[in-house]
């Protein structure tokens, strides 16, 4: 089978010649010029022959255009630290202007995917990361900040998620005239650790169904991502995503319990600490196939919760990708 043959009949729970596979990472400093990124994002895949990429960019990249800052200061995970907020009071929220997708920041991302596209092999399918508005908001005031603003001044967080929101699907608009496959819709909020489900609904789910609404018919592989503990899976199980991929091996559900609450493909079955990154080929491998036996190689894609770290073993690394053959 090709990839898209692979992937979709997996999406579809249909008997494939086997489990697909694809780990993906941050590239820190890399990920500040297209031409780089690109690069890194290629050289990954044509070394690893993953099923599909997921092209990372740094997480300031849908906000750099509204004046944050940040920078990179050695985290495993290849994230960077921000240095420069632009929302300080619930006021600020409504402040924020209209951005051009095909300029600044956003520009550079759309050509860092054609530069993606063209170095890749043509069946290789591509998928581009997009943060909610939640997620871009929480970038944009902080993470605490944003939560004291949604308990005092709700009404100007939506107005500004709205904002957001609006920006996003102008974005996704451009976007789609690119030539990747889908989108990896991350949510960073849709977690019991830090909003009720009613908070949920009105400051996120709502704003999530609007802009996965908006994603163009040929873009036929779109994964979710639930980032953090304790995950509102039953609250997301039904957009209209192909997959969904989440922290199983650090948090619940687990790959079975998703499987039963989601039609599509769930992905996971690492954990990127223990034992990608901390453990040893044996014990990935062991990991690997123990998830492949859960789900019993049936609408699974194995991967990690999430990013793996920047220097994971590359023995690690190999040991994942010869786990499904």
């Amino acid at each position: 089978m090709n990839k898209r043959e692979r992937l979709e009949k997996t999406f579809a729970g249909e008997k494939t010649d086997r489990v697909p596979v694809s780990l993906w990472r941050h590239w820190p400093g890399d990920d500040q010029r297209p031409a780089d990124l690109a690069r890194a994002v290629v050289t990954f895949q044509k070394q690893w022959d993953w099923d599909f990429v997921k092209v990372t960019p740094a997480s300031s990249y849908s906000i750099r255009d509204w004046g944050v800052e940040d920078r990179w200061v050695g985290s495993l995970e290849g994230t960077r630290e921000y240095t420069r907020r632009v929302i300080h009071a619930p006021e600020d929220w409504a402040r924020l202007p209209r951005l051009d997708p095909s300029t600044g920041t956003l520009g550079e991302q759309l050509e860092t995917l054609r530069l993606v596209k063209a170095g890749l092999d043509a069946d290789v399918p591509t998928l581009h990361t997009i943060f909610n508005p939640l997620a871009q908001a929480k970038n944009l005031a902080g993470g605490d900040v944003l939560l004291r603003h949604i308990q005092e001044a709700p009404d100007a967080v939506t107005a500004g998620l709205q904002i957001i929101a609006e920006n996003t699907l102008r974005y996704l608009d451009v976007l789609q005239h690119t030539p990747i496959d889908g989108i990896f819709y991350a949510i960073q909020h849709a977690s019991y650790s830090l909003l009720t489900e009613d908070e949920y609904q009105t400051l996120g789910r709502a704003f999530d169904l609007q802009l996965l609404a908006a994603l163009p018919a040929h873009w036929w592989f779109n994964m979710l991502h639930l980032h953090g503990e304790t995950p509102m899976f039953g609250l997301v199980a039904d957009y209209p995503v192909q997959s969904i991929n989440w922290h199983d091996r650090e948090t619940t559900p687990s790959l079975v319990e998703g499987q039963q609450k989601f039609g599509g493909a769930v992905c996971g079955g690492l954990g990127r600490w223990d034992f990608v990154h901390n453990g040893t080929p044996d014990q990935v491998r062991e990991q690997a196939l123990d998830a492949i036996h859960q789900t019993e190689g049936s609408r699974f894609i194995l991967s990690t919760g999430c990013v793996m770290m920047i220097t994971s073993p590359q023995a690690n690394i190999r040991a994942v990708r010869e786990a499904v053959e």
